[in-house]
């Protein structure tokens, strides 16, 4: 017999022989309840074709089924790989991202970050670097009651709240490939002030000069701040040194492009004249002529690893228990930006 509406919980829970509560916890994939009766529920619910309400599955939760991406990094090409590796997991869910970037500058950041929260209700939020190393902001969401996963470019914190990468020791390879094909005067391009990842990426430079047993020069290192015209600045004050660096690495993607661009401009060739390698391998990286060597962050991977934190516990416990990584290995991919220093 053909039914007149769509099937409700109450419909679930007769047929099942169970109650309305029992029902809820099964959609809300609660750890309470035994094999059998989880069984014979589900059953039930696919037989009915019932589709639970997701608004009348927040009020039960007390959350929205959103999940938050909370940033203030310059970077665009950072966040978009970080909310496509988030909607790969998010897409076949009822939750859905929303994005809110904030200044970290602001003195009132971390109070409209929290009005944020207590407006939106979302279920989770993934913290993005800088801000992502920022403990207050941390200690607000578990205030809160909000799930929340920081990235960034070394532990953070518990395992159940964060993601990281091997910044130091990845740059620290790239390096060293460096002077292993003989350049001996190596510039850098630093990542903005008060960004994790830029002082991990500058140690990782230092150390692997002091291991080589080369000095490191304060006028090889050069501010930048992860855009592209930035990168422009530092190769024009690192070209005009003489002796001149034969080797540079700049600490993203967008900068080691400008320092290409500038190179080009003053008759250089890359990689014959100067070796140039990057960090993230977006798309830029392998567009370049010579395509750029570079760090391979695994940004989407680590972004889909933080978004099931947020979610593969759904209803149970809290984020992180499913057994999602946390830490994360950067690799050097080798293309054609860098050759064997000359003379």
């Amino acid at each position: 017999m053909k039914r007149s509406s769509q099937p409700t919980i109450n419909d679930v829970a007769r047929i099942a022989g169970v109650s309305k509560k029992t029902v809820s916890r099964v959609i809300n994939q609660s750890p309470l309840l035994n094999g059998d009766t989880r069984k014979r529920v589900e059953e039930v619910i696919a037989e009915l074709g019932y589709v639970p309400n997701p608004q009348a599955r927040a009020l039960a939760l007390r959350r929205n089924f959103l999940i938050g991406l909370i940033h203030d990094n310059p970077n665009a090409q950072m966040v978009l790989n970080v909310q496509q590796g988030m909607l790969e997991v998010l897409r076949d869910t009822e939750f859905e991202l929303i994005v809110h970037p904030v200044n970290r500058g602001s003195p009132t950041m971390l109070e409209d970050i929290g009005q944020f929260l207590e407006r939106q209700r979302p279920f989770g939020v993934m913290i993005l670097p800088p801000i992502s190393e920022n403990d207050q902001l941390a200690a607000l969401c578990a205030q809160l009651g909000v799930r929340y996963v920081r990235m960034g470019s070394a532990p953070l914190d518990e395992v159940a709240h964060m993601v990281a990468s091997n910044d130091r020791e990845a740059v620290r390879g790239a390096v060293e490939h460096l002077i292993e094909s003989g350049h001996r005067r190596i510039g850098l391009v630093l990542g903005p002030h008060g960004f994790r990842s830029a002082a991990e990426r500058q140690k990782g430079y230092e150390e692997a000069l002091e291991r080589a047993g080369l000095p490191i020069q304060r006028t090889l290192i050069v501010q930048g701040d992860y855009k592209f015209e930035s990168g422009m600045r530092a190769a024009e004050q690192l070209l005009d040194l003489a002796p001149r660096p034969t080797a540079v690495f700049a600490s993203n993607d967008e900068m080691a492009a400008g320092v290409l661009h500038v190179a080009r401009q003053r008759g250089l060739n890359v990689p014959q004249d100067l070796s140039i390698i990057g960090f993230d391998d977006t798309p830029i990286a392998s567009h370049l002529w010579p395509p750029l060597t570079t760090v391979r962050w695994p940004i989407a991977t680590m972004a889909r690893a933080a978004a099931l934190k947020l979610v593969g516990g759904e209803g149970g416990g809290p984020a992180g228990e499913d057994g999602e990584a946390s830490l994360f290995v950067s690799t050097l991919i080798r293309r054609a930006s860098v050759a064997a220093a000359q003379g």
